[in-house]
């Protein structure tokens, strides 16, 4: 049972560090002239900060909530670890980490549909992108292990 747990809790901040990583590190989309994030479009000579378009706020934005709900999800998980009854499932806490799986997912998608409009062309889709790619199935695979897990004595 104590695998079991801290397995759990390994995948669980292994999908949080992911979702940091792929967050905070400008690497996007990247070409030989520069790199591309959330954040700021940076060339060989400088940065500029990223442009005022709603789509690029919204990535912002979910993958900020991906982060919140999943730091969140953990905090339960430990919560209700120790005050769940016997046999009682971890809804609460599979519910948030599907939702923090969810964010990561949407913003993922918009910004490949909508990276035309800020990536140069020919550039190449980064290293932190494919990150928020593989925290997503991580995040919710932990999701639905907490959603089926009872707590046992």
């Amino acid at each position: 049972m104590l695998l079991l747990l801290l397995g759990i809790i390994f995948l669980h901040i292994a999908a949080l560090v992911l979702l940091f990583v792929s967050t905070i590190v400008s690497v996007w989309s990247t070409g030989e002239f520069g790199t591309s994030d959330l954040w700021q479009n940076c060339s060989s000579i400088n940065c500029a900060p990223a442009s005022t378009g709603e789509w690029i706020q919204a990535v912002q934005a979910v993958m900020i909530l991906s982060i919140i709900f999943s730091v969140l999800a953990l905090f339960l998980f430990f919560c209700q670890l120790f005050t769940l009854q016997k046999g009682g499932r971890f809804f609460l806490t599979g519910a948030f980490q599907i939702l923090a799986s969810l964010f990561v997912m949407s913003g993922a998608i918009i910004y490949t549909v909508m990276s035309p409009e800020w990536v140069p062309p020919g550039d190449s889709f980064g290293y932190s992108y494919i990150l928020a790619w593989v925290a997503f199935p991580l995040a919710l695979i932990s999701g639905i292990i907490y959603v089926v897990l009872r707590k046992r004595e």
